[in-house]
C-alpha cells in the first residue's frame, strides 16, 4: 500500500440507568426524623447512652434542589425538665466548607441549606449539643455523620480528546493494535461509574480504501483489534445505559516492505576523465512502491561486479532515492579504457516474508576512460642513493629514474644541488657525481644530502614532475690521527705515581674511522725506559719506566685511528726530564745547576768557592775595577745540605751572598 493512513471518530455514551424521586418522603425512608442521640431503648426502658455508642449516620441525597431541607430533628430527654438549646459544630456548619448545614437550637432540626456534591464532599462528621440557656451543657457532645448519596450526575472523560495508535499492514484479525481509557467521577461502588466502550463508526482515509468493519473493541477494557481495518468507537457509563461523552481516534496502517525496488532502466552509459577523483560521473534510478521516507522504501545501492580496484563508488541520494556513481580512485586511460559495472539495489529494512520472491534487482553501467595529457612520473620518489663520501668524479649514481605514461619524450633538470656535488644527462636522466663528496659540508644533516630532480615531457603544454634526491653519504677515512701536546715535562723519579705526559688524539674524520686511537712507543731503545698507559679511546699517559737523568729527551709515538683501512701517524714528542718537588712540580734553579746528567761540574764548583773566597778577602772593595764600590759586605754562606730536595733553598742563598757578575755563569753551567 502506498499510502497508510486511518481516522475513527468514537463517541462514548454514559446514561442514568435508575432515574428516582428525590422527594422528602424518599429521605424520610432513608433516616429517621427524630434522633434521640443521648438516649437508647432497652428492656429497662429508656436510659443514658454509653459515650462510646455510635450514631448510625445520616443519609442525603446530592444534587437536592429543595433547600433549605430538614434533614432530621435531634432531641434530648432534658427537655422533659427544662428548656434545651441546641447547637452544631463541624465541617461544613461552622467549619469549611461552611453554611452547607444549620439547627435550629430550639427544635433541634437539622437542615441542609444549599445542594450537596459528591464529588466534592462524600461525608460530614459533626459534634452536637444540648444546652441550658446559661450555656451549661445538659449532655456530653455527640457525633453526627452526615453521607451523601451519589447521583450519576458526571459523565465519563476520555483521558485524551484523540488516541492514536499503529498496526501493519496484513496483519491478521485479532491483531492489537492500541487501547483507550476514560474516567468517571461518580461513585465507583455503583453503576453510576460503570463503563462500557464500543465503536459507532469507522472512516477510512483516504475514502472507500477499506472495509467499514476492521476493527473491534473490548467493551470493558477499551482495548482495540483488527477485524479488518477503519476506527471509530463509543464508550459509555451505567453498563452502556447512562450518560456519554465522545472522542476521535487515528489508527495508522503501517507499511510493510513487501515491495522490492527495481531498476529503471536497467542499461547506463557514462564517461570518466583519466587521473581524477572524487567526481561524479553519472546517476542511477529504482523504483520503489513501498511508503515514502521510510526505510521500506529507501534504496542502497551495490557495486557487484567490474569494480575489482575500487575505482568506483555508489551512495543514495536520501532525497530522490537515486544511485549516485563516483570515481574515488584515479582511472589510467593506457591500462584501461572500458569499466562494465554491474549494480545491484535493496531497501535498507529487509523484505517482509509476504513480499514477492523475485530476484534482486540489477543494471549494468558502460564507462569510458577519457584519455588526456599527464605529466612524467618517477619510478621511486624520493630517490635514494647510498654513496662513499669520497666518490670519483664521473660515477654513475642513479639511472632509469622516470617515464611518462603517454610515451612522450623527457627533459630532465636538477632543480636543486646547493653544492654543486651532482651532474645529470638532460635527455637519459643519468645521474652522475660531479666531484667528491664532503660530509662536513652545511648541507649534509645526518650524513644526509637533498637535492631535486626535475622530469618534463616535450608534448604540447610540457607538464612536469619533480622528486627529491636523498644522497646518503658514507663517510671514508680521509685524514691521519694527530697527537697532542708534542712536548711537556715529567719528573726523573720513575716511582712518582702522578710522573708523566698526558696526551691525547684528535681525527676530522667522523665515527666510525676515528677513536678510539692505539698509542704505540716505536723505538725499541726507548721503549726500554719509557712506557705509554692506554687511559681511554682518546688519551694516553708517557712516563719513564726508569729514573733517568734530567736533560731533554725525543719519544717517537704512534697513534693509529679504528678507520677501515685505520690510518696511523708517527709523532716526536720532545720530554724535559727534570726534579721535582713533593707537589710533583719540576724545580728549574735546581735543574739548570745539578740537572746534568754529570751532577755539578768541578770547575763549577771551583768558580763559586772562589768568588766567596774573593768576598771573603775584599770584604767591601769591588772585585774588578769596572763594578761599584756599594757591593753588599761578604759573609759566609752555609754548608750545602747534603739533602738534594733542599739545594734549591742553597742556590737562593748563595746567590744572595755572591757578587751580581757571577749569576750567569752559575745559570749556565751544565
Amino acid at each position: 500500500m502506498t499510502s497508510r493512513g486511518l481516522a475513527v471518530l468514537c463517541v462514548l455514551v454514559a446514561g442514568l440507568g435508575q432515574v428516582g424521586s428525590s422527594s422528602q418522603a424518599g429521605r424520610e425512608d432513608l433516616n429517621p426524623v427524630v434522633l434521640y442521640p443521648w438516649r437508647q431503648r432497652s428492656s429497662g426502658g429508656l436510659s443514658r447512652v454509653k459515650r462510646d455508642w455510635i450514631i448510625p449516620p445520616i443519609r442525603v441525597l446530592e444534587n437536592s434542589k429543595q433547600v433549605p431541607e430538614n434533614l432530621v430533628q435531634i432531641k434530648s430527654d432534658k427537655i422533659f425538665t427544662g428548656e434545651v438549646i441546641y447547637k452544631l459544630e463541624g465541617p461544613g456548619v461552622d467549619q469549611d466548607p461552611k453554611d452547607l448545614f444549620e439547627i435550629d437550637d430550639k427544635t433541634g432540626w437539622i437542615r441542609s441549606m444549599i445542594p450537596l456534591d459528591r464529588e466534592k464532599n462524600r461525608s460530614f462528621t459533626l459534634k452536637a449539643f444540648a444546652l441550658s440557656p446559661s450555656g451549661e451543657r445538659l449532655e456530653n457532645p455527640s457525633t453526627i455523620e452526615i453521607v451523601v448519596l451519589d447521583q450519576n450526575d458526571n459523565r465519563p472523560n476520555f483521558s485524551q480528546k484523540e488516541f492514536s495508535g499503529s498496526v501493519s499492514e496484513f496483519s491478521v484479525p485479532g491483531t492489537s493494535v492500541m487501547s483507550v481509557t476514560a474516567t468517571d467521577a461518580d461513585d465507583p461502588t455503583t453503576d453510576n461509574a460503570i463503563l462500557s466502550y464500543s465503536i459507532i463508526g469507522q472512516e477510512s482515509i483516504p475514502p472507500l480504501r477499506i472495509n467499514k468493519t476492521m476493527f473491534g473493541i473490548n467493551n470493558e477494557t477499551g482495548a482495540i483489534y483488527t477485524r479488518d481495518v477503519g476506527l471509530d468507537w463509543e464508550v459509555a457509563d451505567m453498563s452502556g445505559m447512562g450518560l456519554i461523552s465522545l472522542a476521535n481516534a487515528v489508527i495508522h496502517v503501517t507499511d510493510i516492505n513487501n515491495n522490492p525496488p527495481q531498476f529503471a532502466p536497467d542499461l547506463y552509459t557514462m564517461s570518466a576523465v583519466e587521473n581524477k577523483v572524487d567526481f561524479v560521473i553519472g546517476w542511477v534510478n529504482a523504483t520503489d512502491n513501498d511508503e515514502p521516507g521510510t526505510g521500506n522504501w529507501e534504496t542502497k545501492y551495490t557495486i557487484a561486479k567490474g569494480n575489482p580496484s575500487r575505482n568506483f563508488a555508489i551512495r543514495t541520494d536520501p532525497v530522490t532515492n537515486e544511485g549516485i556513481l563516483s570515481v574515488v580512485k584515479a582511472l589510467d586511460y593506457e591500462t584501461q579504457e572500458v569499466y562494465t559495472l554491474t549494480l545491484t539495489v535493496e531497501n535498507v529494512n529487509p523484505l517482509s516474508i509476504k513480499a514477492p520472491k523475485d530476484p534482486v534487482s540489477s543494471a549494468t553501467v558502460v564507462v569510458t576512460v577519457v584519455n588526456e595529457n599527464e605529466a612524467p612520473r618517477f619510478n621511486k620518489d624520493p630517490i635514494e642513493i647510498v654513496v662513499l663520501e669520497s666518490v670519483d668524479p664521473g660515477t654513475l649514481l642513479a639511472s632509469n629514474i622516470a617515464y611518462d605514461p603517454d610515451n612522450a619524450k623527457l627533459k630532465y633538470d636538477i632543480l636543486r644541488d646547493p653544492e654543486g656535488w651532482l651532474i645529470i644527462n638532460h635527455e637519459t636522466g643519468e645521474i652522475a657525481a660531479r666531484k667528491p663528496f664532503d660530509v662536513r659540508s652545511p648541507h649534509v644533516k645526518n650524513n644526509i644530502y637533498n637535492a631535486v630532480i626535475r622530469v618534463t615531457d616535450t608534448d604540447a603544454g610540457g607538464i612536469s614532475t619533480t622528486a627529491s634526491l636523498v644522497i646518503t653519504l658514507r663517510e671514508t677515512n680521509d685524514f691521519f690521527p694527530q697527537l697532542f701536546p708534542q712536548m711537556g715535562t715529567v719528573c726523573s723519579e720513575s716511582g712518582r705515581e702522578t710522573s708523566g705526559l698526558f696526551l691525547s688524539a684528535v681525527d676530522e674524520d667522523l665515527p666510525p674511522h676515528a677513536e678510539p686511537f692505539t698509542f704505540q712507543l716505536q723505538d725499541i731503545n726507548v721503549s726500554a725506559n719509557w712506557t705509554i698507559i692506554q687511559v681511554n679511546e682518546t688519551h694516553a699517559v708517557l712516563r719513564p719506566l726508569v729514573e733517568l737523568e734530567i736533560g731533554e729527551y725525543a719519544v717517537t709515538v704512534l697513534v693509529t685511528d679504528s678507520g677501515t683501512p685505520s690510518l696511523g701517524a708517527y709523532a716526536q714528542v720532545n720530554v724535559t726530564v727534570c726534579l721535582c718537588g713533593k707537589d710533583g712540580e719540576c724545580k728549574t734553579e735546581a735543574a739548570a745547576i745539578f740537572g746534568t746528567r754529570v751532577g755539578v761540574s768541578f770547575i763549577a764548583l771551583l768558580v763559586i768557592m772562589a768568588s766567596i773566597a774573593l768576598l771573603l778577602c775584599k770584604g767591601k772593595q769591588p772585585l774588578r775595577k769596572d763594578y761599584p764600590d756599594n757591593l753588599p759586605s761578604p759573609s759566609y754562606p752555609r754548608k750545602p745540605p747534603a739533602d738534594p730536595t733542599d739545594i734549591e733553598d742553597f742556590i737562593n742563598d748563595v746567590r744572595e751572598r755572591i757578587p751580581s757578575w757571577t749569576w750567569p755563569i752559575v745559570s749556565q753551567l751544565k
